[in-house]
C-alpha cells in the first residue's frame, strides 16, 4: 500500500524514526571513498603513465600486466579477495612473528581498494593524453635546458590536462558508483543505507528513489566541477569548432 504523502515525509525526515539522516550520511560516505579512491587513482595513475613511456620494458611489462588484469577482474571480486584474502595473509604474517592480529577498517579497505583499481584506468587515460602532445613541446622545453619536473609542470600538465580530463571525469562518475561494492566488507555507504532503510520500512521504492536522486545530485554537481576545470585549463585555447573553421 502506496504511503500518504505525509507518511513519505516522515520516512525521508532526517530525524528519527525518519531514514533521511541514514541516507544523508551514506551519501558523505560515498563522497569521501571516492574523492579518496580518485586521488590514490591519479597518484598511481600518474607514476604508471610516465612508467609505461619511460622505455624501461621490465618496468613497462610489470605496468602492462598491472592495467590488464585489472581491467580484467571485477571490482567486486578484488574487493573481497583483497579485503578477506588480504587481512588473512596479513594476521598470519604478524602471528609469525609475535605480533598481534589487526582488523582493517572498511572504509580503509574500500578507499585502497577501489584507488588501485582506479590507477589501472587512469594510467591508460593518462598515457593517451600524454602521446596527444606534440613532440616538438617537450623537445622545445629540452633544448632550452628545462628539467624533468621543470618540464612537467609548465609543458606537459598543461598540454596534458585538456586531453586527460574528459576520461578523468568518466572515471570520477564510474568510481562513484562502484562505490556501492564496498557494501560487503560491511562498510556502509549510499547503496547499503538504502536497502537498510527499505528492509526496515518495507517503503523500497521511496527508498531507492530517494538514493536515485542523491546519486544523480552527485552527478550533476560533479558535471559542474568538471566543466568549470576544463573550461580553466583551455583558457587561451580556440574552442573544437573554432578549429575546424580556422
Amino acid at each position: 500500500m502506496a504511503a500518504a504523502p505525509q507518511g513519505v515525509l516522515d520516512l525521508l525526515s532526517p530525524y528519527p524514526p525518519g531514514w533521511g539522516g541514514t541516507l544523508l550520511m551514506g551519501a558523505a560516505s560515498t563522497i569521501a571513498i571516492s574523492v579518496g579512491a580518485f586521488l590514490i587513482g591519479l597518484l598511481l595513475g600518474t607514476g604508471g603513465a610516465f612508467g609505461k613511456l619511460s622505455g624501461n620494458r621490465p618496468l613497462g611489462l610489470l605496468l602492462s600486466l598491472y592495467t590488464t588484469a585489472i581491467r580484467a577482474i571485477p571490482e567486486l571480486i578484488l574487493i573481497v579477495g583483497l579485503y578477506y584474502a588480504g587481512m588473512d595473509g596479513l594476521n598470519r604474517l604478524l602471528t609469525a612473528v609475535n605480533l598481534p592480529a589487526i582488523e582493517v577498517n572498511g572504509f580503509v579497505v574500500a578507499v585502497a581498494v577501489l584507488g588501485f583499481v582506479q590507477g589501472a584506468y587512469v594510467t591508460e587515460v593518462l598515457r593517451g593524453a600524454i602521446l596527444a602532445i606534440p613532440v616538438g613541446q617537450i623537445d622545445a622545453a629540452k633544448a632550452f635546458g628545462m628539467g624533468p619536473m621543470l618540464r612537467f609542470r609548465r609543458v606537459i600538465l598543461p598540454a596534458l590536462l585538456p586531453n586527460a580530463l574528459p576520461g578523468l571525469a568518466n572515471l570520477w562518475m564510474s568510481i562513484t558508483k562502484d562505490s556501492a561494492l564496498v557494501a560487503v566488507v560491511g562498510y556502509q555507504e549510499l547503496a547499503l543505507a538504502t536497502r537498510l532503510a527499505g528492509a526496515s520500512t518495507k517503503h523500497y521504492f521511496i527508498f531507492f528513489l530517494a538514493s536515485a536522486l542523491l546519486y544523480l545530485a552527485i552527478t550533476l554537481v560533479s558535471n559542474i566541477v568538471f566543466n568549470l576545470i576544463e573550461r580553466h585549463v583551455r583558457r587561451g585555447q580556440p574552442k573544437p569548432h573554432e578549429e575546424h573553421t580556422a
